[in-house]
C-alpha cells in the first residue's frame, strides 16, 4: 500500500523534510517512488505540488496524519484536522497499563508459634 508522508533531510537540529510517495512499510531512509514538494518547519514554509498529491491519492495512497494536517493546511484537501500528539493519561491511575490500578495486597498473617514446654 503506498502512502504520502515526510521523509526527514537536513543537518543535525536543523530539519527540514520532503514530502513523498512512499511504500507505507519502507524505511525512511530507503527509496520513494515520487518526490511530491518539501516543508521546512523552522520557517514554516512549504511548496507541494497539489495536483500530484491528488492523482496519488486517487490511485489509492493514503496520507499520513501529519501530511494530512500539513495539506488541511494549505488548503489542498478538504475535512478535519487529525490530533498526532499523544493522548493525556486518565486521572484515574497515570501507569503504564492504560490507567488500570492492581489492587493492593494483602499482608500475610503472622505464622503463631508453639508454646515450648
Amino acid at each position: 500500500m503506498l502512502s504520502i508522508k515526510l521523509k526527514r533531510i537536513g543537518k543535525k537540529h536543523q530539519a527540514s523534510y520532503r514530502v513523498v510517495v512512499s511504500e507505507r512499510r519502507s524505511k525512511l531512509k530507503g527509496d520513494y517512488t515520487e518526490d511530491l514538494g518539501w516543508y521546512n518547519p523552522r520557517t514554516k514554509e512549504m511548496k507541494i505540488s497539489a495536483d500530484r498529491v491528488k492523482y496519488w491519492m486517487s490511485v489509492g495512497a493514503k496520507l499520513s496524519d501529519t501530511v494530512h494536517n500539513l495539506l488541511l493546511k494549505n488548503k489542498v484537501i478538504d475535512g478535519k484536522k487529525i490530533a498526532v500528539h499523544k493522548q493525556p493519561k486518565s486521572a484515574e491511575g497515570g501507569s503504564a497499563s492504560g490507567g488500570k490500578v492492581a489492587p493492593a495486597a494483602a499482608p500475610a498473617p503472622a505464622p503463631v508459634a508453639a508454646p515450648a514446654k
